[in-house]
């Protein structure tokens, strides 16, 4: 069946071209290691036709007549290639090439940004790429998307430890992250500013933080879709890093030139528990001032064969394995692991202007957090994937993007709830979904549309949900642009927290939860009936880019999501579900509840970009409100306003020198305050004298919102980096890079335990050296 459905698409998408027509398409690649060029500008000179390259290098422009051009081909960092090509009627002609490395003009990439930001809607989507990465500050020297990725205007991070990261009134288990399309259920380290990836091998990496269109499903709040290169086809290379914080390997070659079949693998380990006791003594001591150092415990493994077919075919093969283990002073001990692999693959038939990509992968991910004197947590989730994507490209930049997908979970979940009500949930359940979306550009290139539609089908619940999407763009003028994106969002996973956490440091993966309440109380009284545990979700932004000048851009952007059905454990639970209790009130019975809730605000954004000076300067304002169906209330991730400024300086001779830094401040979080403390006595025995035993326990009563609010967050960090060069070896760098984060030692709380009133803090200044060698 799935071989005739795919026969079926190709068919229907075979090109005739009408006219005095005709097709110019193909891949650029990089002669230094033969992976694909994403963004390059390929332009049919005297046609007024030109396109991009996507994230592997691919492009097609259809429609160009009849007759013999010269094509350019520029790309950032690359030597810009021209050549004649002749276009026949009613033909495809084929041009792959082969960019050589070079210097690039930087007026040349500023061009081509403009040009990209006036055909692509890009609401709400920060594209990121290695070179934005490294413009942040890196910790202990090691540069990493984690650290971007808490830069992004609407993303509220809990700070360095704990690793959460929530976007725009979604929570983390809302957020969808994908390698090369295969989703990772969880992105980050708990010392918040390292994630798994490796930063060597990211291509590009587009962060959605709402009105994202119906390519991607499965979650209500946020995407981030990193795609990693392939392993250099022309040599052996590699990347060996050492820094007080990790230990980095990066390994990459040709196993076979003749067949185009080539490998990298890359693996990296934290340091931190060992020389935080040398180089940083004053961290973590114990009641009698003993040094008992950073206990953050982490190693990845990544690796990828890829074999190149001709022209643009290709398929590859990775697997990988990440691992977390940490003690939270105070607190408790987290450790969570997970591995996968699979396979990608491209595929663009000769006779037809489409271009085809699949993936076949899995992934398991299994947490556990133990505290004191309270029962553990863990969860595990394995989820496997079949998915085709299609793109057939029109004319004007006009294109048409579909697919379809099939995938596999099984969840285990096990939590307590405040009055120690065990609630366990495991399940098995397949999922399926397909989309469209249509991108048309008018003659003018002023009006910009594109809506799509994604079918969902969930089996656990038995649902198939219908998701329009739609983002459109108007260019005012050649400086002045108006965007606007929203749609429908559901989601099958929920995860569950303690409330009494200040920190929510455990998230567990389950399905739609079918231990429910049948009925929902809305705040206006109303009740409504709830047929599953789904979460879904509103989405409605609109935006503003202004061209200041050729340096200088601003962008600003407000939204609304309102989260019309979430679900979340029950803490009222105080009776078993059983017909025993079947008068009693589902509120107090089920292990989930029904909530919803609102998120609101607005971004500003300014980037200021010469040759040697880039500054990005971002403040976001939210706020993000809970209704339980009893209060409303601000969930511990609802920050009003948040800053962050970025500046990177380069200069010397070839610019070896580079300065960056990084300041970052945000209002405080909401968390549930303590109003009332007794003893609850402990009787094992009918004879214990309870009045005068001492065995009693300390039982704590919370209020019922989170109306506490944290001290305001900020901090500086700062980097030098000095790159040494070799003019008899010009593949061999070496970079030493010193930095200090938070370099004025400001005391931002990370936890308070509410028994001893002990305070735990976020780092504290923290210098350090790192050296990288390339080669």
């Amino acid at each position: 069946m799935l071989r005739n459905l795919l026969t079926l698409t190709l068919l229907l998408a075979v090109s005739i071209v009408f006219g005095q027509e005709g097709t110019l398409r193909g891949v650029v690649k990089s002669d230094a290691d033969g992976n694909g060029v994403p963004f390059a500008k390929v332009v049919v000179m005297g046609a007024e036709k030109f396109a991009s390259t996507d994230v592997d290098g691919l492009y097609s422009i259809p429609k160009i007549p009849v007759g013999t051009y010269t094509v350019r081909i520029t790309a950032s960092q690359f030597t810009d290639f021209t050549k004649e090509i002749t276009i026949i009627e009613g033909k495809i002609t084929t041009l792959n090439v082969e960019l050589e490395t070079g210097k690039q003009l930087d007026v040349i990439e500023v061009v081509h940004e403009d040009k990209d930001r006036k055909i692509d809607p890009r609401t709400s989507v920060v594209k990121i790429t290695p070179k934005d990465i490294l413009r942040v500050p890196v910790t202990g020297g090691v540069s990493d998307i984690a650290g971007y990725f808490q830069t992004v205007p609407g993303v509220v991070s809990t700070g360095d430890q704990g690793g959460q990261v929530y976007v725009r009134g979604g929570t983390p288990i809302q957020n969808k992250i994908l390698l090369d399309g295969m989703t990772i259920y969880n992105p980050f380290h708990s010392i918040g500013f390292f994630s798994v990836f490796e930063t060597d091998l990211i291509k590009s990496a587009d962060i959605y933080t709402g009105g994202f269109n119906a390519k991607y499903g499965g979650r209500i709040s946020s995407i981030m879709d990193i795609t990693y290169r392939d392993g250099n086809a022309k040599r052996f290379a590699g990347a060996v890093g050492i820094s007080p914080f990790t230990s980095n390997l990066l390994l990459e070659g040709p196993i076979s030139k003749a067949n185009n079949i080539s490998f990298v693998v890359s693996g990296k380990a934290s340091l931190l528990e060992q020389t935080s006791k040398a180089l940083y003594p004053y961290i973590n001591q114990d009641e009698n001032g003993v040094t008992q150092g950073l206990p953050f415990n982490f190693w990845d493994l990544y690796g990828k064969v890829t074999v190149q077919g001709n022209a643009a075919n290709k398929i590859s093969f990775f697997g990988f394995s990440f691992n977390d283990n940490v003690t939270y002073q105070a607190v408790s001990n987290l450790n969570w692991k997970s591995f996968g692999g699979g396979s990608n693959f491209i595929f663009v038939p000769e006779n037809s202007e489409l271009f085809m990509k699949g993936r076949l992968n899995f992934s398991s991910y299994d947490i556990a957090l133990e505290e004191e004197n309270l029962e553990p947590r863990t969860s595990g989730i394995f989820g496997g994937e079949l998915a085709f994507d299609f793109t057939y490209y029109l004319a004007r930049k006009t294109k048409l993007d579909y697919g379809f997908g099939f995938s596999y979970f099984r969840t285990e979940f096990q939590t307590f709830n405040e009055v120690n009500r065990k609630i366990e949930q495991n399940d098995n359940t397949i999922e399926a979904g397909a989309y469209v979306s249509y991108r048309y550009v008018s003659k003018s290139k002023r009006l910009i549309l594109e809506p799509s539609f994604r079918f969902q089908a969930y089996s656990s619940v038995g649902q198939v949900t219908a998701e329009p999407r739609f983002a459109g763009k108007f260019n005012i003028t050649d400086i002045w642009r108006v965007k606007v994106a929203g749609g429908f969002y559901t989601q099958n996973f929920t995860s569950t927290t303690s409330d009494q956490d200040v920190v929510n440091l455990f998230y567990g993966f389950i399905t739609a939860p079918s231990n429910i309440p049948s009925d929902f109380q809305l705040q206006n009284s109303s009740e409504i009936q709830i047929k599953n545990g789904l979460q879904k979700a509103w989405h409605g932004v609109g935006g503003i880019e202004i061209d200041l000048s050729k340096t200088l851009k601003l962008n600003l952007e407000g939204y609304y999501k309102f989260f019309n059905q979430l679900t979340n454990v029950n803490r009222n639970k105080i009776y078993e579900d059983n017909a025993e209790n079947s008068q009693i009130d589902d509120v107090f019975k089920k292990d989930f509840i029904i909530e919803n809730g609102r998120a609101w605000g607005g971004d500003i954004v300014l980037t200021f970009k010469t040759k040697h000076l880039y500054i990005w300067t971002a403040y976001s304002l939210g706020k993000v409100v809970r209704w339980d169906g009893f209060d409303e209330y601000a969930p511990v991730f609802d920050r009003r306003h948040n800053v962050n400024l970025i500046a990177t300086y380069t200069f010397g001779k070839n610019e070896s020198w580079e300065i960056t830094s990084r300041w970052n401040l945000g209002t405080g979080l909401p968390f549930k305050q303590t109003v009332g403390v007794y003893e609850q006595p402990v009787i094992n025995n009918i004879d214990d004298d309870y009045v005068a035993g001492n065995a009693n326990e300390l039982t704590f009563i919370y209020e019922n919102g989170n109306n506490g609010r944290l001290p305001t967050y900020h901090r500086l960090d700062l980097n030098v980096k000095k790159t040494l060069s070799f003019e008899n070896n010009k593949n061999l760098k070496i970079e030493f890079i010193a930095g200090v984060t938070n370099v004025y030692s400001r005391n931002n709380i990370f936890y308070v335990n509410r028994v001893t009133n002990e305070k735990v803090h976020q780092l504290p200044i923290m210098p350090s050296l790192a050296v990288n060698f390339k080669f």
